[in-house]
């Protein structure tokens, strides 16, 4: 089962983390968190991945209108972007929004999901 949306491009790690942000941002979303993996793992357990950070990324329209829809699909909330650097390249995926569907049952959650995950495509889309 594919439950992510994935693009792998040339750009260095950091370079593709500001694209990233850059390109969900064209598509009105904001990062609300962002968790550097790497940096966290190393801290608490010493551990040593290659550079990779999870963007939280919002759209409040479209999380309104979910909300409206799913009183509790905030606990699949905010849509989940993740940045990796994987055998020289950088790997971006993020959390196809059909998933919400899926997990909740909810299938008036498919007209949300759709523009979300055409917004997040549209992203992605733009850098490879």
């Amino acid at each position: 089962m594919s439950y992510g949306i994935t693009v792998t491009t040339a750009m260095p790690f950091d370079e593709a983390v500001a694209a990233v942000r850059e390109a969900l941002g064209a598509q009105g979303f904001g990062i609300l968190t962002e968790i550097d993996m790497a940096a966290t793992l190393k801290k608490k357990i010493d551990a040593d991945i290659p550079p990779q950070v999870i963007l939280g990324a919002c759209n409040p329209p479209l999380a309104h209108r979910a909300l409206q829809v799913e009183e509790s699909v905030g606990l699949l909330l905010p849509c989940n972007v993740v940045v990796r650097e994987r055998d020289g390249a950088t790997v971006v995926e993020a959390l196809d929004p059909q998933i919400m569907v899926g997990v909740t049952g909810n299938d008036d959650l498919a007209a949300v999901a759709d523009d979300a995950a055409t917004r997040l495509r549209a992203a992605l889309g733009t850098l490879g």
